[in-house]
C-alpha cells in the first residue's frame, strides 16, 4: 500500500477524493462550463507516489491544496499534483464514459509531506512555479467551494478513514509537462511558508 507522510509518520491513504472545476478561470481555460454542483471524483490508493513521473506528451499537471482527513474532521495539509492524460481524458468526455483512465492510473496522485493545519485556513494560498517561473496561484477567496463545504458534501454520501486526501482542486495555469521539468510549490498560512516542495519529473 502507497503512504504520504504525515508529521514525521507513514500515513496509508485509502483513497483520495478530488474536486473538479473549483476555480472559475481554470474552467474558463479549459472551456468547461461551470457545474451546478459540487464535482467529485477518486483516485485509488495505488495511485499515490512521491515522485513525478513522465507519462506522455499529453499528460498534465494540476496543482492542488490537499487536505488530510481525521476522526472526520480536516486534520492536515499539504500539496499535490493531479496528474491528467489529458487526451484520453478528452475522448473519454466526448463518449460520456468515466475518467478513471485518464486520472485514476498509478502514479497519478503525487503528494508531498503533510504538516498540522493550524492557524487562519482563510489565508491558506498555494503557489506553483514550473522551471521557476511562477504557473499557478491559488487562494481560498477563489476557490468556488470552500474546504469544509467540500469535506461536509463527501461526508453527505461517503465514509472517510483515517488518513484519507481532499485535492480540492486546481486553479488556471494547469499544462503538459516534459522530462526534467522542475516543479516547485510553496503552500502559506497566515503568510507563513509551511510547505515548499520541489520535483524532477523522472522518466
Amino acid at each position: 500500500m502507497n503512504k504520504i507522510k504525515y508529521e514525521n509518520r507513514e500515513i496509508v491513504p485509502s483513497k483520495v477524493i478530488c474536486v473538479g472545476r473549483n476555480y472559475v478561470e481554470h474552467i474558463e481555460e479549459l472551456n468547461n462550463e461551470i457545474p451546478e454542483n459540487m464535482v467529485l471524483f477518486c483516485k485509488v490508493n495505488s495511485s499515490i507516489s512521491e515522485e513525478l513521473k513522465f507519462f506522455s506528451n499529453e499528460t498534465r499537471f494540476e496543482g492542488e491544496i490537499c487536505f488530510l482527513v481525521e476522526n472526520n474532521q480536516l486534520s492536515g495539509v499539504g500539496v499535490g499534483l493531479d496528474l491528467t492524460k489529458a487526451d484520453i481524458q478528452n475522448y473519454l468526455k466526448s463518449k460520456g464514459l468515466p475518467w478513471e483512465r485518464a486520472k485514476a492510473f498509478d502514479g497519478s496522485a503525487v503528494f508531498s509531506e503533510f504538516v498540522k493545519l493550524e492557524g487562519n485556513i482563510e489565508s491558506i494560498e498555494m503557489k506553483l512555479y514550473l522551471n521557476d517561473n511562477l504557473q499557478q496561484h491559488a487562494t481560498y477567496e477563489l476557490m468556488i467551494y470552500k474546504p469544509q463545504q467540500i469535506l461536509d458534501e463527501i461526508l453527505s454520501f461517503m465514509s472517510l478513514e483515517d488518513g484519507d486526501i481532499i485535492m480540492t482542486g486546481t486553479p488556471k495555469g494547469v499544462t503538459n509537462y516534459r522530462l526534467k521539468d522542475k516543479i516547485k510549490i510553496e503552500l502559506f498560512i497566515d503568510n507563513k511558508l509551511i510547505v515548499d516542495k520541489e520535483w524532477i519529473v523522472i522518466s
